[in-house]
């Protein structure tokens, strides 16, 4: 994980250098204090050296200024520096997300997959320009005035640093429990984004059903989750930095004890002794850095861990040797298909359907039956294993060729339509994003949907809002056939495309469902059988298997399961 995490620095080598050296230089110019304090007691005040008290004291405030510029520099540059490999970790994390397989979203939340790419993201920024920084001036400062401190008196300078040993022993002992408790506090963090996510995208369900009592309640469970974990953090850190602070306090008991005896036996001058008192202070003060630095590296590394998490998942990857799907005629064929999620229940049992190029394929049943898992193996969604069966795509099998292959051949209409914020163009375009202008007009004409669109005062560049909220449920439906017109598949799926509109909203769509059908091998699923008589093929699927398949007369002539939901629809109508 640590060279993963050094790997970032990699395009900001220049820069941390320049980093690292101004860091170094700040250090440096810690030290003339002290040394300039020890020759100002012992030489210059008592020799009455007035000229040379006034260039030292000059030479001092020139080089705090420097010192200033610096660390200006550092604060600076040092910030971009983490900003640079946050922005680069961010980018790769999305790039990552965007590889992973439908799985993946089935069990992570999106509240919890943004809080890594945010909030986590940003401790590690902090992070990588403080860790580097802190770690060089706070080591070269407490070398450097152990270094000069031996110089003034050897054996008050050990008594002194006996201390060091218990600092690092007790920093060691808390260190480990702030880990475990600001990782707990890390992931309750996540439940309340994820928690805020749901609610926020579900609050118009929310007002429906007038139930903002149930979602604040199910807000502080999570709420009071993070507040049990920032307790058990906090108590970790105050004790941390409750018994460090103690120790660096002995130091100053220490001298003063120490340095007194020293003093009063005439081992040590008055100017060394002031001096020692002030160097002591130089060392403590890094020491201090480093405890305090303790807390942001123990988030820095929380945060990094939890990002390289999802960068271990293992992305969705093309079969070695994997063939393009070209001059696809759209001949799609599943052949003893047998699935199941994680191994649970089979889904799918030794199924198998064909579909000649241009025909229409129609998949029936009661819900759970497996229509909708079908359609996910399609394109390549779900990756079926091998021994379980075949999809072929005019006669290869999806295994291997490409995914953007396979998908770039494939269309889909869901119920469930989802539309990106931006601009009516902005969602046509999703389609096909180097497509012109002409081409989105026809597909939004061909979608029947550019006499509406001409009606808005900002026509295609009209802003949709949110998930397209400020349309209608036809609206959004037509903006996702245009869509598709724009991409311009060989195969298309429809599934429950219209299931969710109202009778008359329905025609007009199924017109336009219609239109984009021709010379396209189509996957239908639908509970409206109605919508699915004209098909080449109905194939009843329950309980993951394909028990009847024919025409519509075909199947109304069995007197089969087809029949009995064809007639009770019949007869709800």
């Amino acid at each position: 994980m640590l060279k993963r995490f050094i790997g970032y620095y990699g395009p900001h080598k220049k820069m941390l250098a320049l980093d690292m050296t101004a860091s170094l230089l700040i250090s440096v110019i810690g030290m003339v204090y002290p040394i300039v304090t020890n020759k100002m007691l012992n030489e210059y005040i008592p020799n009455k050296m007035y000229s040379t008290i006034v260039i030292a004291g000059t030479v001092v405030l020139a080089l705090y200024v420097i010192r200033m510029l610096l660390r200006y520099f550092v604060q600076y540059y040092g910030h971009l520096i983490g900003v640079g490999m946050q922005s680069q970790m961010r980018r790769d994390l999305f790039a990552h997300l965007q590889k992973l397989p439908y799985s993946f979203y089935d069990n992570n939340e999106t509240g919890r997959i943004m809080t890594r790419l945010t909030s986590d993201l940003f401790e590690v920024c902090e992070l990588a320009h403080h860790g580097p920084e802190n770690l060089l001036i706070s080591s070269v400062m407490i070398i450097l005035s152990f270094s000069y401190l031996v110089t003034i008196d050897w054996i008050l300078t050990l008594i002194i640093f006996t201390c060091v040993p218990i600092l690092v022993v007790v920093t060691y002992h808390y260190r480990k429990a702030m880990k475990r408790a600001f990782d707990d506090r890390r992931k309750s963090n996540a439940t309340i984004n994820a928690a805020v996510e749901s609610s926020v995208t579900g609050i118009r369900v929310t007002k429906a059903y007038t139930n903002s009592s149930v979602e604040i309640d199910k807000f502080k469970v999570g709420d009071d989750e993070f507040v049990s974990a920032s307790k058990n953090a906090y108590n970790a850190m105050a004790k941390f930095h409750a018994s460090t602070s103690f120790i660096t306090d002995v130091f100053n008991v220490f001298i003063l004890i120490a340095g007194g005896l020293f003093l009063y036996s005439g081992r040590i001058s008055f100017g060394d002794y002031s001096t020692f008192i002030v160097s002591v202070n130089l060392f403590i003060s890094p020491v201090n850095t480093l405890i305090s630095f303790m807390e942001q590296f123990q988030n820095g590394v929380s945060g990094f861990r939890r990002f390289v998490e999802i960068m271990e998942e293992r992305p969705e990857t093309d079969a070695p040797d994997a063939l393009e799907l070209d001059n696809v005629r759209g001949e799609i064929e599943f052949r003893d298909v047998s699935y199941s999620y994680d191994g649970s229940k089979e889904v799918l049992n030794h199924v198998d359907l064909k579909a000649r190029p241009g025909e229409k394929l129609a998949l029936v049943g009661p819900s759970g039956g497996g229509k909708t898992t079908l359609c996910h193996l399609l394109p390549n969604f779900y990756k079926l294993p091998e021994g379980q069966g075949t999809i072929l795509i005019d006669g290869k099998d999806i295994r291997k060729l490409t995914l953007d292959s396979v998908r770039r051949s494939i269309g889909i209409v869901q119920q469930d339509v989802f539309l990106f914020s931006g601009t009516i163009k902005d969602n046509i375009l999703y389609g096909r994003p180097d497509a012109t202008d002409d081409e989105v007009v026809s597909a939004a004409k061909r979608a029947n949907i550019h006499d509406y669109i001409m009606t808005l005062e900002n026509g295609y560049d009209t802003e949709i809002g949110e998930r397209g909220v400020k349309l209608s449920g036809g609206q959004k439906q037509r903006l996702s056939i245009a869509r598709v017109f724009l991409k311009d598949p060989a195969i298309l799926i429809l599934d429950e495309a219209t299931s969710a509109l109202d009778n008359t909203t329905e025609v007009f769509i199924q017109r336009s469902l219609d239109e984009l059908c021709k010379g396209r091998t189509t996957l239908v699923v639908a509970h409206r059988l109605s919508t699915v008589r004209g098909a080449d093929e109905i194939a009843v699927v329950d309980q993951g298997k394909v028990v009847e398949r024919g025409t519509h007369s075909e199947l109304m002539e069995k007197g089969g399961l087809y029949k009995e939901l064809y007639m009770l629809q019949f007869r709800e109508d």
